[in-house]
């Protein structure tokens, strides 16, 4: 993968991600904090923390194509990875203030990070599905 590209696909995942996150506490707090609102800090401690997991994906980053086996050694050590982290910063912020927290907050984490990797596993099966049919397009105006 080029550099822009994955470049482009981090871009992609922050906003993802950012999304994901602003809809999760949105309904969290809908449903066990209906009067709290949303207040300029928290908005940019998201997108902080947004950014520096989508930054985290430097780890899948490869200039040539890897093995399956190798890719998935590198998705688990980047989920790994960022759940320490920002469990870690969120403590050091306050954010987390127990063990039950972060144990909500590390659930959290694995369900964004899994719906991102959803999302982009259904992106690149899309993607190879229109490159075959177009290989099977040009094969039936080869003459034979």
């Amino acid at each position: 993968m080029k550099l822009s590209e994955f470049v482009k696909k981090i871009i992609k995942d922050f906003l993802l991600i950012f999304a994901l996150i602003i809809i999760i506490i949105t309904i969290l707090r809908q449903m066990y904090y209906p009067d709290e609102a949303f207040d300029l800090k928290s908005i940019y401690i998201i997108m902080a923390f947004a950014f520096l997991s989508a930054s985290i994906g430097f780890i899948l980053y490869s200039p040539h194509d890897l093995s399956e086996k190798n890719m998935r050694i590198r998705m688990i050590l980047h989920f790994f990875t960022l759940e320490i982290l920002l469990i870690a910063l969120s403590s050091v912020f306050g954010i987390v203030e127990s063990p039950s927290d972060g144990i909500i907050l590390a659930v959290q984490i694995a369900v964004i990070y899994f719906f991102v990797r959803f999302l982009s596993w259904k992106k690149d099966q899309k993607e190879a599905q229109e490159i075959n049919e177009k290989l099977n397009a040009w094969k039936k105006d080869i003459p034979q």
